[in-house]
């Protein structure tokens, strides 16, 4: 037959592309009908008959038999001395079933109706990848590195599926080879142009919390549960546990002995440190032991402004604040407040902003960044260490401490 040669590839599609023989009849009637319509436009009087397991086509026009010479509708009427060459004894009124043979179809059409057809398979693929990745949203998800680009790593899963993990969404001391399997989070799943694009990251809260629930046990039964994750991915995190189960200890059962549950955590994130928090709906207590590891003296809190202002011993302040301000900033991000520190027993301070008029505003942001919003807060750091935890310069950060000496001290 000679519609076999666009045809004998239908069983190859249905095995290849795991598609079910529902569907891919579906996509073949639809491939045939357009062409069809191009042919003869319209398809409605047409009946298509596929097999695809066999490879067999068939197509028949139902045509009603006309008087000869009052043939209006080509397409959909046939006249009488037509008819009876297909079978003599037709009469007028009658329906007539014609097969149409691909051929008549014209060679140019027959390529473009298989190229549609190679199109919808494609198409159809690419909304089950589309639907597959979709569901799999906030779920951790394994694939190997395929090839390195300057922007982004490229990821091949066990399918031949594309995943992609931008720069940015790794940690920024993550350093992949080709063939390394690497782990993450399917974070986003989008159409672009019939294809899907599958977006994997290291760097969201949500591969943390995935992290627990594959490595706590507790976590992933339902006896503790994560109330909120927060992270400056590849340096530092917090997460706020509870449970519902007074005889378990939900820090405790998360860090395990000597931290040797998290540990894998841990070195999944590339060392990043984290601490495990209990929640509590008490806003005063949780933001006291969001700033752990330091001792919070006393907390004042503006529910209405969302601002929290906690005093603590002087020594107690560089650890509320952090390497690089991350604790603190970790902290207001966990509560939802935004927390100002106050050395407990030094009343007398003033604001970086007072002295606009001789320090930038980019230099009093730098401050600010760190923790460091006071005269005091700053000159009771070491220069040197403050070189190391902003983006001043050495001149710049001894030009600031000589204001505020000169003035604030005075």
């Amino acid at each position: 037959m000679e519609n076999m040669a666009l045809i004998e590839s239908f069983s190859e599609f249905k095995d290849d592309k795991f598609i079910d023989r529902v569907t891919l009849m579906a996509i073949l009637e639809d491939v045939f009908r357009n062409a069809l319509k191009k042919k003869f436009g319209s398809d409605d009087n047409f009946d298509i008959i596929i097999n695809p397991d066999k490879g067999d086509l068939e197509i028949w026009r139902n045509r009603i038999v006309v008087e000869d010479g009052e043939v209006e509708e080509p397409n959909e009427e046939i006249s009488l001395t037509e008819a009876r060459k297909i079978e003599p004894d037709f009469e007028v009124g009658e329906d007539v079933s014609e097969e149409v043979k691909l051929m008549d179809l014209g060679r140019r059409a027959i390529l473009a109706l298989r190229q549609n057809l190679i199109s919808k398979i494609h198409e159809h693929d690419n909304t089950t990848i589309y639907k597959q990745f979709k569901d799999l949203e906030g779920e951790i998800y394994t694939a190997e590195v395929h090839h390195i680009r300057h922007k982004a790593i490229i990821l091949l899963d066990d399918e031949g599926n594309e995943i992609i993990m931008p720069k940015e969404k790794q940690i920024p001391s993550d350093f992949f080879r080709k063939g390394d399997n690497v782990r993450g989070i399917i974070e986003s799943v989008e159409l672009k142009g019939n294809k899907p694009a599958i977006i994997m990251s290291r760097t969201s809260p949500k591969f943390l919390e995935q992290l627990f629930f594959q490595e706590i046990p507790e976590v992933f039964d339902g006896l503790i549960t994560i109330k909120k994750a927060v992270r400056i991915p590849g340096e530092k995190a917090k997460v706020a546990v509870d449970s519902y189960d007074d005889r378990i200890d939900p820090v405790g059962a998360c860090v395990g002995m000597k931290g040797s549950r998290i540990h894998g955590i841990v070195r999944e994130l590339g060392n990043e440190n984290i601490d495990v928090i209990n929640w509590t709906g008490n806003p005063q207590l949780m933001v006291t032991r969001a700033l752990s590891p330091a001792r919070v003296s006393s907390v004042k809190l503006n529910d209405e402004k969302m601002t929290a202002q906690v005093y603590l011993k002087p020594e107690e302040v560089s650890k509320a604040i952090g390497r690089g301000g991350h604790n603190i900033r970790l902290a207001g991000q966990l509560t939802g407040y935004e927390i100002d520190v106050f050395r407990e027993g030094v009343e007398e301070d003033v604001e970086l902003t007072e002295f606009s008029d001789e320090i930038d505003a980019w230099i009093i942001e730098e401050f600010k960044k760190i923790g460091l919003d006071t005269a005091r807060s700053v000159l009771e750091q070491d220069a040197g260490d403050l070189v190391k935890r902003t983006d001043l310069e050495e001149e710049t950060v001894a030009e600031v401490v000589r204001i505020l000496k000169s003035e604030f001290e005075d």
